[in-house]
């Protein structure tokens, strides 16, 4: 059973020699008050924790230097004591663009794969999940989480766990809603991702797939020779159709595509907690259609399909 080998696996992830600045993140969140919070709003775009009447000045002024000690904040929008932190992406946005097409989440049991700092996790809760496991293999992506889940307070049923896909016991079959969202292309084997994903849904359980494609017909791929968009884990960009064939050969039944829309840099951007370089730094300054190596740019699509049935 997974329950058997998580504690092993959380200690191995927490490891101190895996990071060089785990030890002061653990310190951080270790050492952070306990607040009163007035208000948890997890079913707006805006994941909210308290308001800024909860705090004192200078409580709040050092809240947000804590949170900024995190930076990195590739995923948001959270507004936590009346502090806006506005992350690189608008993750509200391929929210609104998901939530319309899946079945409804109350009472089930939910993973999300690759769920970076948790904002989608936190919106799933807020959709009356049961309980929700997140997964991420980066630390300052799990360390940003229990941050906000101690700002939440309480024992909410959400999790982030520092562990990848690979990590699950094979065939689990144990979630209800199993969403990947922006973890496909980078997986060198999108065959085995799928299996992965297939194996830890129940019976008849629900896929949620959100992927960067590219257009053209059945059997088109693109693998970047090099880079996309300046990252190097970037693998497979398939057509839609060909996405569809996959779904078909690894044993999901009822796939459909549901939404494909380009990414443009009002969602995606740098902002004063992401500093770093965003897309529009990644695209051709000439042609923004193209990457900056002169491929398609980014376009991103949803499917929806079922595990079949025992």
């Amino acid at each position: 059973m997974w329950a058997d080998l998580l504690p092993q696996q959380i200690s191995a992830a927490f490891d101190h020699t895996r990071h060089g600045h785990l030890a002061t993140w653990q310190s951080l969140i270790k050492n952070l008050p306990e607040f009163s919070t007035s208000q948890r709003i997890l079913d707006a775009d805006t994941v909210q924790i308290g308001s800024a009447n909860d705090l004192t000045k200078l409580a709040k002024t050092t809240l947000e230097t804590q949170l900024k000690s995190l930076h990195p904040w590739r995923k948001g929008p959270y507004e936590l004591f009346g502090i806006n932190v506005d992350a690189e992406w608008r993750s509200d946005w391929k929210w609104q663009r998901v939530e319309k097409h899946i079945s409804p989440l109350k009472h089930r049991l939910v993973l999300d794969v690759g769920c970076g700092n948790g904002y989608y996790c936190w919106r799933m809760l807020g959709s009356q999940a049961k309980m929700v496991v997140g997964i991420d293999p980066m630390l300052l992506n799990v360390m940003q989480f229990q941050f906000i889940r101690k700002l939440h307070g309480g024992e909410p049923p959400v999790f982030v766990l520092p562990l990848g896909i690979e990590d699950l016991p094979y065939g689990m079959k144990a979630f209800d809603t199993v969403f990947s969202m922006g973890v496909f292309y980078h997986r060198r084997s999108p065959i085995d991702h799928l299996l992965e994903l297939r194996d830890s849904l129940v019976p008849g359980g629900e896929l949620i797939l959100e992927t960067l494609v590219i257009d053209g017909g059945l059997g088109e791929t693109l693998v970047p020779e090099d880079r996309y968009a300046k990252m190097r884990n970037v693998w497979f960009l398939p057509s839609c159709p060909t996405l569809m064939s996959w779904l078909s050969r690894c044993g999901f039944t009822n796939s459909r595509l549901v939404d494909i829309t380009t990414t443009t840099t009002e969602e995606q951007r740098s902002t004063e907690w992401m500093t770093f370089h965003s897309l529009s730094d990644h695209l051709a300054p000439d042609n923004p259609i193209l990457t900056c190596e002169g491929l398609p740019a980014p376009k991103r699509a949803i499917f929806i399909a079922q595990s079949e049935n025992s």
